[in-house]
């Protein structure tokens, strides 16, 4: 029975930007908050990973971007491969 109401405050930007996701999905607010809510209860935990990246990740994701190039996935898991032995 569906006699409760939720409530949470947004930026409109979210809410407009979140309602054209949704609208995508064929979901509306409701069915999203609704959902989120169900795996809450069904999983008995937040139902999405929430993690405080380690020193490591940290350094990688403040790495610069590579300019290379490859033709092909297999040229980029061949330089990714070769580079794993080399460690």
């Amino acid at each position: 029975m569906r006699d409760e109401v939720v409530r949470a405050r947004v930026s409109s930007q979210l809410k407009h930007d979140s309602e054209i996701i949704l609208g995508k999905l064929g979901m509306s607010m409701s069915d999203a908050i609704r959902l989120f809510l169900n795996q809450v209860t069904m999983r008995n935990e937040f139902p999405i990973e929430l993690k405080i990246p380690n020193k490591e990740t940290l350094n990688a994701m403040n790495e610069s971007v590579t300019d290379e190039v490859y033709d092909s996935s297999s040229e980029l898991f061949d330089e990714v491969l070769k580079s794993s032995v080399k460690n």
